[in-house]
């Protein structure tokens, strides 16, 4: 590494020089003998869970295996991202660069995703070509999120390693833009959904009806629990449904131990149909595996036990 010396003749002292990878806070400390400040990280910043590294996963494969650059070179497609629907599907995508502004990763992924029939976000990331990991989104797509999918989580790299963040905290204090133009600070996009209110239940919007009917009144979850007493079922329709709900009852039991009354209380026949259902939103399912058969009843319905 080389030193150069700016300014000749002032006190300014000679510093290291990098220039690809030399951030501007580091310049202006070394320039200015300031001491590194504490990064500030949004107090909805929490660890990855195993869905989430998974996602990270997915974008890191996805641009590994679609990149146009060498390790040293530029390329159109550099970085690659991928977006988890409410209904925990993953959806990838990469950049497409152009220098009248083609799209980052983060936005193709999205897209990706609304083709093929998602319409409520839960998580994203962006990961970089060669190893590079992961990327924070950049102002404008930090925009766009706020705007369509405010409280969807977004993983960043921070000073103790990658974190899920609200994306509303990656814009302190900032507008939503709406075809009627601007509108006013909205303090609930600076609300954890899963944290404000009863526990929330997703579900697809086809079992709306049967919810609303009553003929649906348990669900089947692997790996996604939940927990006795008032919740929120969210429907994933665009706009979204949310009806109030108490949950009655969870039992623990293996997929081959289904029952019929477990099929009959979600609107189907037998327990065979049930679990060609669940195969259908958990492909890997086996008989062995453990799951959560959960009884809710609506707001001023009673369910069937």
């Amino acid at each position: 590494m080389t030193t150069i010396s700016l300014n000749q003749g002032s006190p300014v002292p000679e510093i290291p020089w990098s220039p690809p990878r030399l951030a501007w806070n580091d310049l202006r400390r070394l320039l200015t003998g300031e001491k590194g400040e504490e990064v500030y990280v949004p107090s909805s910043a929490r660890a990855l869970d195993d869905d989430e590294r998974e996602l990270v996963e997915l974008a890191r494969r996805t641009i590994d295996a679609h990149t146009d650059a060498g390790p040293d070179g530029d390329g159109i497609h550099t970085v690659g991202a991928a977006v988890m629907a409410a209904d925990y599907r993953m959806f990838a995508g990469v950049n497409l660069y152009h220098f009248t502004g083609g799209p980052c990763a983060e936005l193709v992924a999205l897209g990706s995703a609304r083709a093929q029939g998602a319409r409520q976000m839960r998580c994203i990331v962006a990961v970089g070509n060669h190893g590079r990991g992961i990327i924070g989104p950049c102002g404008r797509d930090r925009q766009v999120f706020v705007v369509y999918y405010p409280t969807m989580r977004v993983i960043v790299p921070t000073p103790a390693g990658p974190r899920s963040v609200l994306a509303a905290d990656l814009m302190p204090l900032t507008q939503r833009w709406t075809p009627e133009g601007m509108s006013g600070l909205d303090p609930s996009l600076y609300q954890d959904p899963e944290t404000a209110g009863p526990p929330i239940i997703r579900f697809n919007p086809r079992y709306l009806e049967a919810v609303r009917s009553g003929a649906k009144t348990k669900t089947t979850r692997l790996r996604d629990p939940a927990q006795l007493g008032p919740a929120r079922l969210v429907f994933e329709s665009d706009p979204e449904v949310v009806l109030p709900a108490d949950v009655t009852d969870i039992r623990h039991c293996l997929v081959s131990d289904l029952t019929h009354q477990d099929a009959q209380a979600e609107g189907l026949t037998t327990a065979t149909e049930l679990r060609e259902c669940l195969k259908s939103h958990y492909p890997d399912l086996a008989g062995t595996d453990e799951v959560d058969v959960i009884t809710f009843q609506i707001a001023h319905k009673t369910g069937a036990a």
